[in-house]
């Protein structure tokens, strides 16, 4: 089982950078960034941790962009994943992100690592003109497009919501055929059935406690559909209890990520040097 760490980046605070170095340096396997391109001020989308449209924090309304954050994570290191938890493909041109993540995953020797959301916030889809109800079928047919592009020579697609001719893209990925791809939902048979057809795993949301029966289902509905191996299986997590990582490691999870604080970069380091140490993690 692996072990995360995941920065909710903002114009304050250290930068992903700094943290994503000192993840590595103290035995970390991957790093998460969120993504917001804006938050609309009138918004009746309620948050999922609220349950109402105000949010628990206001470094969404100062989230940087997830693709510049990695990339400066990906010059200072040289083996960690580089993740989003999540993306909101949605909210771009898909042909002009493949080229974003087929750049990002070149440039840091294949170490990128796609987690991507539906959107809760109905508002700063619809700005983007997603329409709420159709944002699954949005995100399915961007990721296809978006593979086609990664994984053909010369790549084609026709959607409803994208399509292009025979056209050249370069440069490829270098993970094959593409970066893996996990989904940020609940626990919910329709999410895990969009994920068993359309990606390679879960992460799970910070508001889920028990995930036992979910992570059973996802695996029973995987190997009902034919997939080959297991799907992934990230939880965000807050405890590193001994206990509860080993259980987890039992049913299937496959790693486990944790927050870091908002915090300067000094306070920050420290966060995650203890971490490392409570979870016995190689330097």
């Amino acid at each position: 089982m692996k072990f995360g760490l995941s920065l909710f980046t903002s114009d304050r605070g250290i930068s992903p950078a700094d943290a994503a170095k000192a993840a590595e340096e103290n035995g970390f396997d991957t790093f998460y960034v969120p993504e917001h391109t804006h938050i609309p001020v009138v918004r009746s989308s309620d948050h999922p941790a609220t349950g109402d449209e105000t949010l628990p924090d206001d470094r969404y309304l100062r989230t940087l962009d997830p693709w510049v954050a990695l990339g400066t994570a990906a010059a200072v290191t040289t083996r960690i994943s580089l993740g989003t938890s999540v993306a909101l493909p949605a909210a771009h041109d898909p042909i002009a992100l493949a080229k974003t993540i087929a750049t990002a995953d070149h440039l840091s020797g294949g170490r990128i690592v796609l987690g991507v959301g539906y959107g809760w916030n109905l508002e700063e889809l619809a700005d983007h003109g997603v329409p709420a109800n159709r944002r699954r079928t949005v995100l399915r047919e961007y990721l296809e497009a978006m593979t086609a592009l990664w994984t053909q020579e010369e790549a084609a697609y026709e959607g409803t919501y994208v399509r292009f001719g025979a056209s050249w893209a370069w440069p490829k990925p270098i993970q094959r055929p593409r970066p893996p791809i996990l989904v940020g939902a609940g626990g919910t048979e329709k999410n895990f059935a969009w994920i068993v057809r359309s990606a390679d795993g879960w992460i799970t949301t910070p508001i889920e406690t028990n995930i036992d029966g979910g992570v059973e289902q996802l695996r029973t509905m995987w190997r009902e559909a034919g997939r080959a191996g297991e799907p992934q299986v990230v939880v965000l997590a807050e405890d590193p209890d001994r206990e509860t990582l080993d259980h987890w490691a039992e049913i299937g999870v496959t790693e486990v990520v944790y927050s870091l604080p908002d915090a300067d970069t000094a306070e920050v380091r420290a966060f995650i040097e203890r971490l490392g140490d409570r979870l016995a993690l190689p330097r």
